[in-house]
């Protein structure tokens, strides 16, 4: 049995996040952690709200309320709404708990006893209209880059460049909108990430396994203009990480906390410390998952994100593990994501467009939109929500292959049999025939799966659906019935059995219906199909069953147009 932490890219605290987010990280790791508990595998699957920084004193602010209740409330709807699609974390925490503090602040004491943080008296812009230094998330104005007129700070959303406020052309604060904007000094702590990059540079190279995308950028940053630059970790702020050396102050920085992006990805490691905390496990539970010296050298760390996140996965997190000098789990795979865009345009949380979590599912079941989202995933390159296309993928895909299926064979089952498994018939030519095909189907989905290959494994899970109606349809157990009854009841033994067989190895995409088709064959075996014969026997004759209700309804003209014209604009 394998070991295997994953962790998804932690998603903002401010607001609900909209379907490109979802499936920038979040779905794509969760199909992933359900194959391979499907498979037997030991998985630790981990999340959290990313709760410091600008983002949660920006929206706070605007929703009238203290950042840290601000920050509680969105906690409490971003864990349902995961809860709703069915993201299977084994602990969705938060980067505010105590857990996290205690060890950001225990990573900047062993980096700094290493040498690797320099104090820095540096220029920073600070709004006379506001009273207060601006950090770099604060300050918005035009990309030197790209000319993106919304550019923050410290990045540019629109062509991922890392900027300075200062680079910016006319800078203005993101809070009052004011441009009577000066720069004055202070001090902050510095991590030397450029006394890292050979080492990192090396590390990179030892993943020959990564996908293009994630190493492309990765390198990008190492050597490109003046290569990987020292980043300051912290920032004035009241709401984040109070800046300690373990549980020592550290002279010089009092009243300043750690910026965002250094506490952050820490958290992935906190969240397995409350993980155990919240269990009632010892520190060894959770260690086993992220100290090497304390079993973890056998873990297979698994990281899924959006690509905008590679940069500080790939290069500063990493900067941070290597530079404690401490035997830390360092990721083995990062699997990346291009961006899924919007009818014509592209998805933003800031801006509200796009069709968000909460909204999509009073439209519909979780697992419709699932099946979309991971049946186009951008993986190869960006790619597109139309509702022209979510209609035609649902239609055909769920509602006509495999809930067409389940309804056909079920309910023949019930008017020319009962709603038992029918005995007598055997398995023959054309039977052996599909048993071999789905043999070769399911070992080509298990390797998709196994290499993170999302719409590859969509794709062959949907022909494993298309084997079984084109058998169906070829058999045709209506007409057999007719001249033979026995052999008809063979058909439809195999159609009935297909149904577990198909529950199971759909699980991963669409958990939700695999858990009706499975409860509407009365069986709890949930065995994976190593041996794709055996799983079409394992519903023996006289096994009792129930129809099930449609699984998926077909959206019709009139739907797709109303939801289309509704979420053409944006969200308030």
């Amino acid at each position: 049995m394998a070991r295997i932490l994953i962790t998804s890219a932690i998603p903002y605290i401010n607001g609900i996040k909209h379907l490109g987010n979802l499936i920038g990280s979040q779905l794509p790791a969760d199909l992933y952690a359900r194959y391979q508990r499907g498979r037997g595998n030991e998985v630790m699957f981990l999340c959290a709200t990313d709760e410091h920084g600008t983002p949660a004193e920006l929206a706070a602010a605007k929703a009238g309320k203290p950042v840290a209740e601000y920050c509680a409330d969105m906690y409490a709807v971003q864990a349902d709404i995961a809860n709703r699609f069915g993201l299977s974390f084994d602990h969705f925490g938060r980067s505010s708990s105590e857990q996290n503090k205690v060890l950001t602040q225990h990573f900047a004491g062993k980096l700094d006893d290493a040498g690797l943080i320099r104090e820095v008296s540096e220029k920073q812009v600070y709004s006379n209209t506001d009273g207060r230094f601006l950090p770099d998330r604060y300050i918005e104005g035009t990309c030197p880059n790209c000319g993106y007129e919304r550019a923050r700070g410290d990045q540019c959303e629109n062509c991922t460049k890392q900027l300075d406020p200062t680079d910016l052309i006319e800078p203005r604060s993101a809070i009052s909108g004011s441009t009577d904007l000066e720069v004055r000094e202070t001090k902050h702590l510095y991590l030397r990430q450029s006394a890292m990059k050979d080492q990192l540079d090396a590390w990179i190279d030892s993943k020959a396994d990564w996908p293009i995308l994630t190493t492309s950028i990765a390198k990008k940053w190492l050597h490109d203009g003046d290569g990987l630059r020292d980043r300051g970790i912290t920032r004035d702020l009241d709401w984040g990480v109070p800046v300690k050396k373990g549980d020592q102050d550290w002279p010089g920085m009092e009243g300043k906390v750690f910026y965002v992006w250094f506490d952050a990805p820490i958290e992935y490691i906190a969240c397995a410390k409350e993980w155990a905390d919240a269990n009632g496990k010892t520190d060894a539970d959770w260690e086993r998952w992220w100290r090497t010296d304390k079993g973890a050298d056998d873990v297979r760390y698994v990281q899924f994100m959006g690509k905008d996140n590679v940069p500080f996965h790939t290069l500063s997190f990493p900067a941070t593990i290597l530079g404690s000098g401490e035997p830390w789990k360092l990721v083995d795979h990062l699997k990346s994501f291009n961006y899924l865009n919007y009818d014509g345009g592209q998805f933003s949380t800031s801006q509200g467009r796009g069709v968000f979590m909460d909204q999509a599912l009073e439209l519909l079941p979780a697992d419709y939109w699932r099946w979309w989202l991971l049946s186009h995933a951008p993986e190869s390159s960006d790619s597109e929500f139309t509702w022209e296309n979510f209609q035609q993928s649902v239609n055909k895909d769920l509602a006509d292959v495999l809930g067409n299926f389940v309804s056909r064979i079920t309910k023949f089952c019930r008017s020319k049999f009962t709603e038992a498994v029918p005995e007598g018939g055997s398995y023959g030519t054309r039977e052996q025939a599909l048993i071999e095909e789905l043999t070769k189907r399911v070992r080509a989905y298990e390797g998709h799966m196994e290499s993170m290959n999302v719409r590859k494994s969509a794709q062959e899970l949907r022909a494993i659906w298309v084997a079984g109606n084109e058998y169906l349809q070829a058999a045709a157990p209506w007409s057999t019935f007719k001249e033979d009854p026995e052999q008809a009841a063979a058909q439809v033994r195999l159609g009935l059995n297909l149904i577990r067989l198909y529950a199971v190895l759909s699980a991963p995409f669409i958990p939700e219906t695999s858990a009706r088709m499975l409860s509407a064959m009365n069986t709890l075996d949930t065995s994976w199909p190593d041996d794709v014969a055996a799983a079409l026997n394992a519903l023996p004759a006289g096994h009792a069953f129930a129809v099930p209700d449609v699984l998926f309804a077909k959206i019709t003209d009139e739907q797709r147009e109303d939801w289309q014209t509704r979420f053409a604009g944006t969200r308030d």
